[in-house]
C-alpha cells in the first residue's frame, strides 16, 4: 500500500520517522449515533497494533487504558470483524462542546507502517439525535457516565432524609469552589475537590446545561451488591459548592447491572438487569426496554422478527438473543474437532418514569458469547449410478473455513485443485453464509478400490474421503471423513471386429473392469510375445486394444474352400482367470480371395491353393496336374492355379522330424514332366517345382504316438516353396516356429516294408519352414508314379522319452518300432 507523508520528524529516540496525513475512505468508516461516535478503521491499514490520541487546543493525549475508562473512551480490537473500533462519549474529555448539541472530535490514529510511525488525522462533528433526558445513564463496557440537567429541583418527600443528611455535612465543609463526596455503600466519604477526584480516577465536568461524572468499573468508592440475584456495581457522588448561605448539591448516581450473560439448552444468548438498579434510579411506572445491536437500537417488530426475546419476570428483565441472530458474530475454533462460538454486541435502552419528572434514560454496552459449541459438518452422497462418477457433497461448511486437501483412498490432493487432476471439487455458495463443496471423481478412476462381487455380478467400488479444512485466519487444520459405495453392473469386454483384403481386425475399446477378465486365443492368454509368435500385429494404450489379425496366421479355422474365396472365423474368447471358464467371445467371419494358400487342419488335412503359372508348361492346364500321387488330383482349377485338399497321410506325402517339429510335405507335378525327363534340354520344360509343406508340433501330437490317430491340439505351419523362378504376389504363412537348421531328415523309403534312414546327426531335426522362397534350380530327380503314400514312420529313441499330455507319468511307447497313419 503506498503511504504519501505529508510531515517528517526524527525522532532522536526511536529513529522513527513520523507523518501526518489523511487515511484512506476505503479504510476508515466514522458514524455519529445518539449519544457517542463510532470510528472504525481496518485492520489490514492499521496493523495488528494501532493506538490513537486524542487532540483539543490543550495538546495531543495518548488514549491509554487507564485514559480511555476515565475520558469516555472504549477501544477494542475486532479481528473477527476486521477492525479496530474506537467509541466516543459526547462528553468525552477533550471534546469540543457547543451547547450540549454541537460535538467535535479530534483524533490521530498511529500506525507503524515498515519501521515508520504514520499519524493520520481524523475529525468528526456529531449532533444528538434525541433531546437529553433529565438524567442519562451509560453502561459502557470500561465505564459508568452519569450527566444530569443543571437546572436543580427540589428533592421529593422520600429522598429528604438522604438529601438532609448530605446537605449538613456540605454545609458544614463546602467552599466557593465545587467539591464532591463520594458514598461507598452504607459509609459516606470525606469531601474533596475535583482535583482531587480526578487524582482518584473520577472525572468531572460541568456543561453548559450539564453536570457529568464518569468513573471506571471497580474504584475503591464504587459499591457491589446484588439486586433479585444479579449483580449490580454503583458509583454515588454529592457535587457542592457554598455561596454566601446558600449551598448547592446535585446527586449524581450511576449504576450498571455486571451480568456476565449466560447461555441456555434452547440456544439463547441470555442477559439479566433489575428493574431498579439503585434507591436513586426507580420507576414510578414500567420501564421501556429497547434492544439493539452494534450500537443501533431496532424497533420493536424488527426486534420480533429478529428473534430477539424482552421479559419480565421477578423484577428482573431478561434478554434472550438466539445464538445465530442477525449481528451476531460467529468464529471457527479447533479443538480436537471443530467448534464455534458466536458474539453480540447488545445494546439496551431503559427508560425509568421517576417522580418529579426526573425520568432516566440507561443505556448499557454488553458483549455476550456463547461457550465452545461443536460445530458439525455433513457429508451427503449424491452420486447417480447410472452416469460412472461418485458425487459428494460436503456441507455446512462455515465462511472462515476453507478446504485444504482432500485425501482418496490414501492419495493426498492439495489446493488449489487443477482441472487436469482426476477429481474436480466445486465450491458452492449458500444462501447463510456458509458453503460447500461438490467433488467428483469417476468410478473407473485408478484411485477407486474396486471389487468384484461374483455372487452379485457387480463391481463394488469405494471410495474414502478424508477432508482436510483449515481454520482462517489462524490456519488450525481439521479433518473431516466420509466413505461413499457404489456398485456397478460389469460385463465382460467385447471386441468390435472389421474385415479387410489381409485378415481381421479386432478392437476393444479400455473399461476400468475390464481387467477382471483374461483375453486369450484358444487356450494361450493374449500377450505381445504371443502376438509376436503367432505374427499377430497388437497394439495396447491406454484407451484402447488393436489386434490385427492376418489371413493365415494361428487361430483362424476355415471353410468354403474354392478357388474364388475362402471363409475364414477367428475367434477371441473372455475367460475368469481363476476358473478359465469362457465367459464370453468374440467372434468374425470374413471371406476372403487370395492367390495362393495353405491350411493345416488339427485333425490331420492339408488344404492348397497354389498359383501353378509357372509350374505347367505354356497351353498347359492345371487340371492335370497331380501330387506324389498321380491319383491325388486337384479339387478345382481355373485359368492359373489349383485346389488340393488331402489327408496328411495320403497322396505320396512325406514326413521329416526333428525334436519338436514333425513336416508333411508332397509335391505339385503336371503331368507333361515326364516328357521333360527324356529331354531336358527343351526350353518349353524350363518351369517351376511346387513343395507344399504342413507342420505341426510333436508336442500337440500325443494321440499319434498312443492311439495312433493324428489329432493335433492346434492348427500347423502351410508353406508353398517354387523351386525356381519366383513371380510376384505368392502368399507365405505368417510364422515361422523355429529358426532354420540345414540338417538331414526322416524320410519314407519307397520299398513296402519300411525301414529307417540313419540320419548324419545324432539329434534328426526337420528342415524349418520359411517364408515363400526359391531353391537354386537343378535337374528334379525323383521317382513319380510309384512312391506309396506315408504309412509308418519308425519312432526315433528319443520320443520315448516325450511326457504324455495330461499324464502325470511318462509316455509309454509300444515296442513295435513303427507306427501306422
Amino acid at each position: 500500500m503506498a503511504i504519501h507523508f505529508c510531515l517528517g520528524v526524527t525522532l532522536l529516540l526511536s529513529m522513527w520517522a513520523t507523518a501526518t496525513c489523511d487515511v484512506p475512505n476505503e479504510a476508515i468508516n466514522m458514524e455519529c449515533h445518539d449519544r457517542f461516535l463510532v470510528i472504525a478503521v481496518d485492520l489490514a491499514f492499521t496493523g495488528n497494533k494501532p493506538h490513537f490520541e486524542a487532540v483539543d487546543e490543550s495538546g495531543v493525549y495518548p488514549i491509554t487504558r487507564h485514559r480511555a475508562a476515565q475520558c469516555g473512551y472504549s477501544i477494542g480490537v475486532l479481528p473477527l470483524l476486521g477492525h479496530v473500533e474506537l467509541r466516543a462519549s459526547y462528553f468525552s474529555c477533550h471534546t469540543e462542546n457547543n451547547d450540549d448539541k454541537v460535538f467535535t472530535f479530534n483524533f490521530n490514529l498511529v500506525v507503524v507502517n515498515e519501521g515508520k510511525i504514520v499519524s493520520y488525522a481524523l475529525s468528526k462533528t456529531c449532533s444528538p439525535s434525541l433531546p437529553w433526558s433529565p438524567r442519562e445513564v451509560t453502561c459502557e463496557v470500561n465505564y459508568m457516565e452519569v450527566s444530569v440537567n443543571s437546572e436543580i429541583t427540589c428533592p421529593s418527600e422520600t429522598k429528604k432524609e438522604d438529601w438532609n443528611a448530605a446537605l449538613k455535612s456540605a454545609y458544614s465543609s463546602a467552599t466557593s469552589d465545587w467539591q464532591v463526596m463520594l458514598h461507598g455503600g452504607e459509609e459516606q466519604g470525606m469531601p474533596m475537590n475535583l482535583s482531587e477526584a480526578h487524582k482518584r480516577g473520577y472525572s468531572f465536568d460541568l456543561t453548559d446545561s450539564r453536570l457529568v461524572l464518569r468513573a471506571q468499573y471497580g474504584q475503591p468508592e464504587s459499591f457491589s451488591t446484588e439486586v433479585n440475584g444479579v449483580p449490580v456495581e454503583a458509583v454515588h457522588a454529592t457535587l457542592f459548592s457554598r455561596q454566601g448561605w446558600v449551598v448547592l448539591m446535585v446527586d449524581l448516581v450511576a449504576a450498571c447491572s455486571m451480568h456476565e450473560g449466560s447461555y441456555n439448552d434452547r440456544g439463547y444468548m441470555m442477559w439479566d438487569t433489575p428493574e431498579a438498579l439503585h434507591p436513586l434510579m426507580t420507576s414510578q411506572h414500567e420501564a421501556q426496554v429497547k434492544i439493539g445491536v452494534n450500537g443501533e437500537l431496532v424497533a420493536e417488530p424488527v426486534a420480533e422478527e429478529r428473534g430477539y426475546i424482552v421479559e419480565k419476570q421477578n423484577a428482573i428483565i431478561q434478554i434472550s438473543i438466539p445464538y445465530n441472530a442477525e449481528g451476531a458474530i460467529r468464529k471457527s475454533l479447533v479443538s480436537g474437532d471443530l467448534f464455534e462460538f458466536y458474539i453480540f454486541d447488545l445494546y439496551l435502552e431503559q427508560m425509568l418514569f421517576g417522580e418529579d419528572q426526573m425520568d432516566t434514560r440507561l443505556r448499557a454496552h454488553r458483549t455476550l458469547a456463547t461457550p465452545l459449541l461443536p460445530r458439525s459438518l455433513f457429508s451427503e452422497n449424491r452420486t447417480v449410478p447410472e452416469e460412472r462418477v461418485f458425487t459428494v457433497y460436503l456441507g455446512d461448511v462455515p465462511e472462515d473455513v476453507e478446504l485444504a486437501a482432500v485425501n482418496l483412498n490414501g492419495q493426498k490432493y492439495k489446493a488449489p485443485f487443477s482441472n487436469e487432476s482426476s477429481l474436480t471439487i466445486t465450491k458452492v455458495i449458500q444462501p447463510n453464509n456458509n458453503h460447500g463443496y461438490t467433488l467428483k471423481v469417476s468410478m473407473f478412476d485408478p484411485v477407486i478400490r474396486q471389487k468384484f462381487s461374483k455372487e452379485d455380478a457387480a463391481m463394488q467400488q469405494t471410495l474414502e474421503i478424508n477432508y482436510t479444512l483449515t481454520v482462517l485466519p489462524e490456519n488450525e487444520p481439521f479433518c473431516h471423513l466420509a466413505s461413499v459405495k457404489a456398485f456397478t453392473d460389469v460385463s465382460p469386454p467385447v471386441f468390435d471386429a472389421l474385415c479387410t483384403e489381409s485378415g481381421i481386425s479386432f478392437k476393444l475399446d479400455h473399461r476400468p473392469f475390464d481387467y477382471l477378465w483374461e483375453i486369450t486365443i484358444d487356450s494361450d492368454l493374449l500377450t505381445s510375445e504371443l502376438a509376436d509368435q503367432h505374427g499377430y500385429i497388437m497394439s495396447n494404450d491406454s484407451n484402447s486394444l488393436l489386434l490385427e489379425v492376418p489371413l493365415l496366421s494361428q487361430g483362424y479355422q476355415y471353410e468354403g474352400f474354392n478357388l474364388k474365396e475362402v471363409i475364414g472365423t477367428f475367434k477371441i474368447l473372455i475367460r475368469d482367470p481363476e476358473t478359465s471358464e469362457v465367459q464370453s467371445s468374440s467372434i468374425k467371419t470374413c471371406s476372403f480371395t487370395t492367390t495362393e494358400l495353405v491350411v493345416c487342419s488339427t485333425d490331420g488335412r492339408m488344404t492348397v491353393v497354389a498359383d501353378l503359372a509357372l509350374a505347367i508348361p505354356n497351353g498347359g492346364n492345371p487340371a492335370r496336374t497331380n501330387l506324389r500321387d498321380k491319383y491325388c488330383g486337384p479339387k478345382e482349377t481355373d485359368g492359373s492355379r489349383a485346389l488340393f485338399s488331402f489327408s496328411l497321410n495320403s497322396c505320396g506325402s512325406t514326413v521329416k522330424l526333428s525334436k519338436e517339429y514333425v513336416t508333411y510335405e508332397n509335391e505339385i507335378f503336371y503331368s507333361k514332366k515326364l516328357r521333360a525327363l527324356k529331354n531336358p534340354a527343351d526350353p518349353s520344360n524350363d518351369i517351376d517345382r511346387v513343395t507344399i509343406q504342413c507342420t505341426y508340433p510333436l508336442s500337440g501330437l500325443f494321440r499319434l504316438f498312443s492311439v495312433y490317430k493324428f489329432e493335433s491340439d492346434k492348427a500347423g505351419f502351410g508353406r508353398i516353396v517354387h523351386s525356381a523362378h519366383s513371380p510376384e504376389g505368392l502368399l507365405s504363412p505368417t510364422m515361422e516356429p523355429t529358426p532354420v537348421f540345414q540338417t538331414p531328415v526322416f524320410q519314407t523309403p519307397v520299398f513296402q516294408t519300411p525301414v529307417f534312414q540313419t540320419p548324419v546327426f545324432q539329434t534328426p531335426v526337420f528342415q524349418t519352414p520359411v517364408y515363400t522362397t526359391r531353391r537354386s534350380r537343378r535337374p528334379v530327380s525323383m521317382r513319380p508314379g510309384y512312391q506309396p503314400p506315408v504309412k509308418y514312420i519308425k519312432v526315433p529313441s528319443f520320443l520315448k522319452n516325450l511326457p504324455k499330455k495330461g499324464a502325470k507319468g511318462q509316455l509309454q511307447i509300444k515296442l513295435n518300432p513303427y507306427i501306422s497313419l
